[in-house]
């Protein structure tokens, strides 16, 4: 299966965010704490035009706290700054007002020098799909003043919102790629819920997963459905269907005569894992120089 979407008004989203970038300070990104590199989008380190960068983690809740360390140093070294987030519950938020202050010391400087006091830092709020960029905008100003669905493409043009006397806020709709060679990249982007499910098939998906966890998480499954006499296959494929059809049996979801619904149990546990129902789990590793330098290529 190729994961790949890329809906019309993203093109447009891309061409707005190019014409608003000279009015910015500074760009906040967003990225899912669980995959933190596959969810950023290189394209916006081009449009970002060298503006200094915030990277907010959200749904850091969710991920695994000892590799979300790492992450944040990983980008800290790449000259970021760095919040772990939980923008549902407002955890990490206290600490956004410093980081802006420290990221937009130069401009915030020069205003002052200029004899301008008090003028807002404007930043532009950016992310691919479904990564909680309204969630947060909404949960820092303590009101709902962006739309916010727990599906991708909910936000379809800008709205400028002022969040205190010194920080301003431009709000983007959510935007990936046009083409995504890395299909792992795809795959992560898929299982967090950044395409639409509906163009996706959730049994690949799912077998996917489980191959996933079963390499860095082994015993999750098992603990979460209460597996204890499973005999796996030694075939990666043969394990995920024998695990997959176990999920189906003890989550109910049989067809007649006792047949395993692969395709419903697929969804619940997706959803298990997007939830955090199996733990908190980060999926993606941080990349080697190597990988870094091919990539960059």
């Amino acid at each position: 299966m190729e994961y790949q979407w890329y809906p019309g008004h993203m093109t447009k989203a891309r061409r707005m965010m190019q014409e608003n970038i000279k009015l910015i300070d500074l760009v906040i990104e967003l990225v899912d704490a669980r995959i933190p590199g596959a969810s950023r989008n290189p394209d916006i380190d081009e449009l970002g035009g060298g503006k200094p960068r915030l990277v907010l983690m959200n749904k850091a809740d969710l991920a695994d706290e000892r590799k979300t360390a790492a992450w944040v140093r990983y980008f800290e070294d790449r000259g970021c700054f760095v919040i772990p987030l939980d923008a549902r519950s407002r955890n990490g938020m206290k600490a956004i007002d410093r980081k802006v202050e420290l990221a937009c010391q130069e401009k915030i400087q020069r205003d002052r020098s200029r004899g301008i006091l008090n003028r807002p830092v404007r930043a532009m709020v950016v992310g691919i799909p479904n990564v909680g960029k309204s969630t947060f905008i909404n949960s820092f100003a303590k009101k709902a003043v962006a739309k916010t669905g727990n599906k991708p493409g909910v936000t379809k043009g800008k709205q400028w919102i002022r969040m205190s006397k010194t920080l301003e806020l431009l709000d983007t709709p959510g935007i990936l790629w046009p083409k995504m060679g890395d299909q792992q990249t795809g795959l992560y982007l898929a299982l967090i819920g950044s395409m639409n499910d509906e163009i996706l098939d959730p049994e690949k998906m799912a077998l996917s997963l489980i191959a996933l966890l079963q390499e860095q998480y082994p015993g999750v499954i098992e603990k979460r459905y209460g597996f204890t006499d499973l005999v796996l296959s030694d075939e990666d494929e043969g394990m995920a269907i024998r695990m997959l059809e176990e999920i189906a049996k003890v989550r109910g979801c049989l067809k007649k005569g006792q047949e395993a619904d692969l395709t419903k149990a697929a969804g619940l546990f997706l959803e298990d894992f997007r939830s955090g129902r199996l733990g908190r789990i980060t999926l993606e590793q941080i990349p080697t120089e190597k990988e870094e330098e091919e990539e960059n290529q």
